[in-house]
């Protein structure tokens, strides 16, 4: 049984987008004037890629670190302070 469709309101879409800009860090759209939908959301998908990347790089970060040390006696003080930069 699937769900009834409900279209969404041009309000709704508007208080969305807002709420959406919100998240944004620094984001060039916080000025005053609007800003139109379309860049907003090319810089949510700016900013999602970037913290892929981010994420990827302090992956690979704690894998090196990982397979350069002895497990067993892992100073996670050290892994902590090195994920933290």
């Amino acid at each position: 049984m699937s769900c009834p469709r409900r279209s969404i309101s041009e309000d709704e879409i508007n208080d969305l987008v807002a709420k959406l800009q919100a998240l944004l860090p620094h984001s060039s759209s916080r000025s005053r004037t609007r800003v139109p939908a379309s860049k907003i959301l090319k810089e949510t998908c700016s900013y999602i890629q970037r913290l892929h990347r981010e994420v990827d790089d302090l992956s690979n970060k704690l894998s090196q670190i990982l397979a350069n040390m002895d497990t067993t006696g892992v100073d996670f003080d050290i892994l902590r302070s090195v994920l933290q930069q």
